[in-house]
């Protein structure tokens, strides 16, 4: 039986010959997506962002035109808190007091926990509006926000308490004496494009500062 389904082949006519055929087209095709591919691949690479750009995170903007004297709000930057706080003339007033100053691990902010444009007496750009990373320097709490003076323990203006472990920093995020966390609170790298908007991750002036630089979050 064999022989007559042989014999019905025409003749010169390899039966192997097409797989042969098909396996030459597959390759090409083959060759050619992959070159296709190269082409392109580096347009692609590019619309993915590096590793380091993905670490960075991006800039937040944030309008501070409806934050009004004595509120605070919160926003994310790099998957932490943001503080941003609409200072009244009457709590700025305690950060210069010598009675508070004494009181302050770090009253002149020489540990570096801020930018060099925020190293001064108000610890900011502008001094009604603070900018600060919401988070205790002791264990990682988030303090609570404080906007009143408050004499229990021994006087305290307005500022921050930590209900975890009971760490306290006046309004300008300075810590105080004699409680767990070790540093002030760190500003983040910010910068104004108009007297009510502010960009936070990005620097004033040629300042390379970046949190990973501060002695402790």
């Amino acid at each position: 039986m064999s022989e007559n389904l042989a014999s019905t082949a025409p003749e010169g006519d390899d039966p192997a010959e097409p797989s042969r055929r098909d396996f030459l087209y597959v390759f090409t095709g083959t060759f050619a997506t992959i070159g296709a591919l190269a082409a392109v691949w580096p347009l692609i690479d590019q619309m993915e962002p590096s590793a380091d750009i993905i670490a960075a995170g991006s800039p937040v903007t944030v309008d501070l035109s409806s934050v009004e004297p004595g509120q605070q709000i919160t926003v994310l930057w790099r998957g932490r808190p943001m503080f941003i706080v609409n200072r009244t003339p009457e709590v700025l007033k305690p950060l210069k007091s010598p009675d508070v100053l004494s009181r302050l691990r770090d009253p002149d902010s020489q540990e570096h926990q801020q930018p060099a444009y925020a190293q001064n007496w108000a610890r900011s750009i502008k001094p009604e509006f603070l900018v600060l990373v919401g988070i205790c320097t002791h264990l990682g709490c988030i303090p609570e926000f404080r906007a009143e003076p408050n004499d229990s323990g021994g006087h305290w203006p307005a500022g921050y308490f930590c209900p975890c472990h009971g760490s306290r920093y006046d309004i300008a995020g300075r810590v105080f004496q004699g409680v767990p966390a070790p540093y002030n609170l760190p500003v983040p790298p910010h910068r104004y494009t108009n007297d009510t908007t502010i960009i936070i991750g990005e620097n004033t002036g040629d300042s390379k500062y970046a949190l990973a630089d501060v002695e402790q979050i």
